[in-house]
């Protein structure tokens, strides 16, 4: 019997993803659009669009990645996709408006901020069950979980604090008082340091994690934008302590930071509100989300110079590349 048409074109979708799988990919949440767009990094062009929940934010992969957990934060919940199938399989019990998560070394806790509900949801992956819901401050965003696993680091944006948990009891152990509005944290290879963006304070505080004593603190300047442009949000490190990337929201550039002394060394023009930034595998390449111009920026990480501009979905948000 002869295949039809329809059945055609699904075995030809069908291998088309297999065949985006073997390459490395760059999966991108557009926050406005309710979709992921795809970046094939070999030809840095978009491969394919995946329709997912309400408001997709934070995306972050299992070890093996082989599911990717999306924020759908207007769904109230976290879904889960088969990333060889593109398809959602199944949904976490997230708690209300989940933006952002970091998921545990052991590769089964998501830590979960619940911006509504000035909570830390800890979801164990495997079971689909809720574990703990610790109380943080108020409008909870930024969360990071330590390389050793055992610490996990919120930020909340009104209380202007980084709450520290014990991740064995779920405790709140310690408060570390930074600039207004804290967005994002990021620790280190090593996990010796943790770096905290401040989005209105418009500052980065490098926080030394043994004494929770903050190191430095940066600040921004950039020659014919006013100061109060200058919003650091995401941040990323190379893993040899080299550098650190400041996203600076709509100031439109990316700023690069010296990871040993803290001197800021260059500003990299990017698109319009660029919020998060990824690596690729062997960090030769940084992706850079920008939600006003709906576009992702591709920084050389040898050269430091903006290489490309990628048209992606409306209001790009998180980042993050499969190998």
């Amino acid at each position: 019997m002869k295949k039809s048409v329809q059945a055609i074109a699904l075995s030809s979708s069908l291998l088309l993803t297999a065949g985006m799988a073997q390459g490395a990919t760059a999966y991108v949440s557009n926050e406005k659009d309710n979709t992921l767009s795809l970046i094939d990094l070999e030809s840095l062009e978009v491969v394919d669009t995946i329709e997912v929940g309400q408001r997709p934010r934070g995306i972050i992969f299992n070890k093996d990645y082989s599911l990717l957990y999306i924020c759908a934060s207007d769904d109230d919940t976290v879904q889960i996709m088969d990333v060889a199938t593109h398809t959602i399989i199944d949904e976490l019990p997230s708690g209300e408006d989940p933006e952002q998560f970091s998921l545990h070394p052991d590769d089964r806790k998501l830590y979960i901020s619940n911006e509504d509900d000035a909570l830390v949801t800890v979801v164990d992956t495997q079971t689909k069950t809720v574990i703990a819901q610790i109380d943080v401050g108020v409008e909870p965003e930024g969360m990071a979980v330590s390389p050793d696993g055992s610490l996990a680091i919120n930020t909340s944006e009104t209380t202007s604090m980084l709450h520290w948990i014990d991740t064995s009891s779920h405790e709140l152990i310690h408060n570390t008082r930074v600039d207004q509005r804290p967005r994002h944290v990021e620790f280190n290879k090593d996990g010796s340091t943790l770096w905290a963006s401040s989005e209105i304070g418009g500052t980065v505080a490098v926080i030394d994690v043994a004494s929770k004593e903050i190191l430095k603190k940066l600040s921004f300047k950039i020659r014919g934008i006013h100061p109060d442009k200058i919003q650091p949000v995401g941040v990323k490190l190379t893993d040899d302590d080299k550098y650190a990337f400041v996203a600076l929201g709509p100031a439109n550039h990316v700023a690069v930071v010296d990871a040993s002394t803290y001197e800021v060394l260059d500003y990299l023009l990017v698109g319009r509100r660029v919020w998060h930034m990824t690596f690729n595998a062997d960090q030769s390449i940084l992706l850079t989300t920008n939600g006003m111009s709906s576009d992702v920026s591709v920084i050389d990480v040898d050269d430091l110079k903006v290489t490309k501009s990628i048209k992606v979905g409306r209001y790009p948000w998180g980042v993050v590349v499969k190998p």
